[in-house]
């Protein structure tokens, strides 16, 4: 679909090699912009970028948002953030608070520190649904928030905080975008971690059943990449004011429980392997720290930014699998 593009930019990519970062380093090469990477490969992938590294327009610089200096280095004549860096996952977060603090509250404010003497033009921030913590609310609306249930959500409601606080003291335009359980290609489905979708899509391929934590019911806005590329790039563009120091949800705006996701699943991996059909789904405990029900509004995004997503659950999800089956290992 139609919409307005970064082109012809020099636009700095932290956590570049990870699985949303490397979507947005390839969307923005498209696009004939100069890219730079900054990971530290702590859970981003070489294999993720290793076809841009022949593209003259691709930099890698191998750093740590931890440290002040790799940012600043990275910065360098940079017009456009779009802040990817983090360590996500609400289980980690809880094994390991003090890592998870320290690279997302620390190392974003380097980011934000770094930009600002750079005098970049835009940072765009990856934001976390999970800052919606308790909040019952349904649809989630950006201006009513609960509290967090995860170090993780603290963290990234602490980004929020800090990017508000930057925009107020120092102009930096920061706009963030609390991401809804994003999937697609390169989405790592190994690791103690790993993310529902490509998880369960290796699981099926091996005919092994998915477990699902708690009785399936637990629902989610499961966002396809492409939406998130789309949101980027109007966030990194947007002259409209209104938009300046907001958050605003990057989701479809409909949601799916957990027991849905896992047949759809099935549905489209049976186009290669009918014998997915007779996989068995498994139950088990809830899992500590996950917020029951997610659904976006996206209304807020509509309206300032134009946003309209190209690809529900569903397409989202055909695309997604025929991916998974030609790259996953089975």
């Amino acid at each position: 679909m139609s919409y307005p593009r970064i082109t012809n930019s020099k636009v700095l990519v932290t956590g570049g090699a990870g699985f949303i970062g490397s979507n947005l380093c390839e969307d923005l090469l498209n696009t004939n912009n100069e890219v730079i990477c900054l990971d530290n490969f702590s859970t981003g992938k070489e294999e993720n970028i290793s076809s841009f590294m022949v593209n003259k327009k691709f930099t890698l610089i191998t750093g740590d948002i931890r440290s002040l200096s790799d940012c600043h280095k990275a910065m360098q004549g940079v017009q456009i953030v779009l802040q990817q860096a983090a360590l996500g996952s609400v289980p980690r977060s809880l094994d390991d608070p003090i890592t998870t603090n320290e690279v997302n509250i620390g190392g974003f404010l380097n980011v934000l520190v770094a930009a600002r003497d750079a005098k970049v033009k835009r940072v765009v921030y990856a934001a976390s649904s999970s800052t919606y913590g308790d909040s019952k609310l349904l649809p989630k609306e950006e201006d009513v928030i609960g509290k967090p249930l995860s170090p993780y959500a603290v963290t990234k409601y602490v980004n929020e905080l800090y990017a508000h606080v930057f925009g107020l003291n120092y102009g930096l335009k920061c706009i963030g975008l609390r991401y809804f359980n994003v999937f697609g290609k390169r989405q790592d489905p190994n690791g103690a971690y790993a993310a529902a979708i490509p998880k369960f899509t290796l699981q099926l391929i091996a005919h092994q059943s998915p477990l699902i934590n708690g009785n399936g019911t637990n629902s989610r806005d499961f966002t396809y990449i492409d939406n998130v590329i789309q949101m980027n790039h109007l966030a990194a563009l947007t002259q409209n004011e209104a938009a300046y120091g907001q958050i605003f949800n990057t989701a479809v705006g409909e949601s799916a429980n957990l027991t849905q996701l896992t047949n759809l699943l099935k549905k489209y991996l049976c186009k290669y392997d009918p014998k997915i059909a007779d996989v068995q789904i498994t139950y088990g405990l809830e899992r500590i720290g996950d917020i029951p029900h997610s659904l976006a509004s996206i209304e807020k995004a509509k309206k300032i930014l134009g946003y309209t997503p190209s690809h529900t659950l569903e397409n989202g999800l055909d695309e997604a699998v025929d991916w998974y089956v030609k790259n996953l290992k089975k």
